[in-house]
């Protein structure tokens, strides 16, 4: 009978461990205490939101109504580059991942301020300045959230896909389509 090689074996054993530590750190992971990273309160609060944004998910003849009245904002959280090219018009920016509690109380006048807000995923026809996110990133996802997580709570969702050359919503930036005669008088 042929004896064993020990580097095989060795490494036989090694890969054995190596398998056996990663397998035991997805199940116990090290604690990596940051106070400023909370994962577990994050899918708390996005499983309480969900209800209350699935309520709040509003057609584009609700946004156009919405949006004209006295003392909403409609806020964009994309990019200041994407914004400057093309938003809706009056809309508000300030990026998602610029947004602090400082940065939101100098946009938004209050925590019961009623806020409508979009992204990249609610348009098509417009790849350059509202390319569409992977459904599960959608930006529409964090930005409610987050708005939830400073504390407030009157935040409304455009929800369905629309098309830029045909929705009755207007836009503001170098890559706004021309407004059609029957969407003259559109508010936005």
């Amino acid at each position: 009978m042929k004896k064993p090689n020990k580097l095989v074996v060795a490494s036989g054993l090694l890969g054995l461990t190596i398998a056996g530590v990663c397998a035991a750190d997805l199940a116990n992971p090290i604690p990596m205490p940051n106070q400023l990273i909370d994962y577990q309160g994050f899918q708390k609060q996005v499983a309480e939101v969900g209800p209350l944004r699935a309520k709040r998910r509003i057609s584009e003849a609700d946004f156009i109504r919405m949006a004209a009245e006295s003392g909403t904002i409609v806020l964009d959280a994309r990019s200041t580059e994407m914004y400057r090219l093309l938003h809706i018009k009056g809309a508000r920016n300030l990026s998602l991942p610029d947004m602090t509690e400082g940065d939101l109380a100098r946009v938004i006048p209050s925590k019961t301020t009623r806020i409508l807000i979009y992204c990249n995923n609610n348009f098509r026809n417009e790849p350059r300045a509202l390319t569409s996110k992977v459904a599960i990133a959608s930006l529409n996802l964090y930005t409610f959230n987050a708005l939830h997580s400073y504390g407030y709570q009157n935040v409304y969702e455009l929800g369905p896909l629309l098309d830029i050359k045909t929705t009755r919503l207007r836009f503001e930036g170098p890559l706004a389509p021309k407004v059609r005669p029957e969407v003259q008088g559109a508010s936005l």
